[in-house]
């Protein structure tokens, strides 16, 4: 088969990164022009590159959905977290509030202390939550456990 000579220009930057990808593939400039020519100019070249766009916003989306669902479970946790706190904290008198910021310094180093060792593990609060309501969004009703965990459980399995 004969082959026509052409002479094209073309940017400099797109000249080192032709000369690396020929280098790469240990092929001539020329075949990796011609590739890419018969890709661009193919019938199906389109499609393909219009399912592979297709593929990537579809895992896009889903991941998406993923982090709008996460960020959900976050925001109504910190606000029933807030809502429980105001609800049962009491004012306390000027004679005990040392006492009360020196404990409320070390609770919060020990949940830094539990969320870092969570974090280490690997393990996802939001994950577990999922799990736990998982059968309830199918529409079956959630099997309650033997026993019942109040996430207290959790703290003394952390603190040990």
């Amino acid at each position: 088969m004969t082959r026509a000579r052409l002479n094209i220009f073309i940017e400099p930057d797109h000249v080192k990164r032709l000369d690396q990808v020929a280098a790469h593939k240990g092929v001539s400039k020329s075949a990796v022009i011609a590739a890419a020519l018969a890709s661009f100019l193919s019938p199906d070249g389109e499609d393909q590159r219009e399912a592979a766009i297709a593929k990537r916003l579809d895992r896009l989306s889903r991941q998406f959905d993923r982090l709008e669902r996460d960020q959900n479970v976050l925001i109504e946790t910190t606000a029933l977290y807030i809502r429980y706190f105001l609800t049962v904290s009491l004012p306390v008198p000027e004679g005990q509030q040392e006492a009360v910021r020196a404990q409320g310094r070390a609770r919060y180093a020990q949940f830094i202390e539990q969320l870092a060792r969570h974090i280490q593990r690997g393990r996802s609060l939001v994950r577990e939550v999922h799990e736990d309501i998982g059968p309830a969004e199918a529409g079956e009703p959630k099997q309650p456990s033997a026993e019942p965990s109040t996430g207290a459980d959790e703290v003394q399995r952390d603190s040990a």
